[in-house]
């Protein structure tokens, strides 16, 4: 008998309906291999479902806050329940885009100059009066996230200064931190990795929005996004990308998996925008998409995951 697995979905974060999707599909794939599953969707219930259930494993399907920020991977550290994917300190780090960039930049590791603030900053400090500094500091276009949100909610590209308070406004109500970032001419592409200390790396996945830049709608929606895995790159440019991503992925200690956003700017220097530790599994996902092209069929893929997983539990 095959190990009985919890697959966590849902949850009341703004990622949910993703969420949903990639953990019924990694269901079926655990299905197909042959595992008794439970699937879980988060509410206050949560503690007393898996307990009641038991399961040899959990598989974290949830995206975005709760799911990706360390606050599930920390409740199953309490409960003794081994989980896949990055763990506690991966997805705290990773989860927050001011932090992980101060890392990068601590590092070394190229990533586009940016300023953050807070929320505070502005109700209390008067920032919106330093607004015109960051434009002459990094000058224009310029993209404005929330610091900590997933699947490029709340992103805007900013052409002009007078668009930048209402940008602000946007991606303040999806965090009380705003990332104001360095707009990068070049080419977008994606790095997933399997594995701990030596990961895998897959291949390199370019991206082709049809709009300005690679927003939710573009990420989720068929046919607003055509992309190349392997990505249009030279071999020394797929070399320095493969190995920011490596670093990236053991420098914030990850494990299982993980997947390293960047731009390839004009002056071929590979530019981390972030580092996801939750990467979606449906069918427009990133992932997937680069295991396919590695010749790792989905259910294989989520095996994989699983495998790693176990063997934390087991020691092997």
């Amino acid at each position: 008998m095959k190990e009985k697995i919890a697959v966590l979905m849902g949850g009341r974060s703004l990622e949910r309906e993703v969420s949903l999707k990639s953990g019924h599909r990694v269901s079926e794939a655990l299905k197909e291999k042959g595992h008794p599953i439970i699937q879980l969707d988060i509410d206050e219930n949560l503690v007393d479902n898996l307990k009641r259930g038991a399961p040899d494993l959990v598989y974290i399907a949830l995206h975005g806050k709760y799911g990706e920020d360390g606050t599930i991977q920390e409740l199953l550290e309490i409960l003794d329940i081994p989980y896949t994917g990055p763990g506690v300190y991966s997805s705290i780090i990773g989860f927050d885009k001011a932090i992980s960039k101060e890392i990068f930049q601590l590092e070394g590791i190229p990533t586009p100059p940016f300023y953050a603030l807070s929320q505070g900053a502005f109700k209390e400090m008067g920032a919106s009066g330093a607004l015109g500094n960051i434009v002459k500091k990094l000058g224009l276009p310029l993209m404005v996230k929330p610091a900590r949100q997933g699947s490029a909610l709340g992103i805007k590209y900013v052409k002009t200064a007078q668009e930048l308070p209402g940008a602000l406004i946007g991606a303040l109500s999806y965090n009380h931190k705003v990332i104001i970032e360095k707009y990068t001419v070049g080419t977008e592409v994606a790095v997933s990795l399997l594995g701990n200390d030596n990961p895998a790396l897959l291949p390199i996945a370019e991206i082709v929005p049809k709009k300005e830049f690679f927003d939710f709608e573009a990420m989720y929606t068929m046919g607003q996004t055509e992309y190349f895995v392997p990505a249009r790159l030279s071999k020394e440019t797929t070399r320095k990308v493969e190995e920011t991503a490596l670093k990236v992925h053991q420098l914030l200690q990850c494990r299982d998996v993980s997947r390293v956003d960047m731009i390839v700017g004009k002056d071929g220097v590979p530019y981390v925008l972030e580092l996801n530790t939750g990467p979606g599994m449906t069918e427009t996902s990133l992932l997937p998409m680069a295991a396919e092209a590695a010749g790792i069929s989905f259910p294989e893929l989520v095996e994989k995951i699983v495998q790693m997983a176990l063997k934390r539990k087991t020691g092997r």
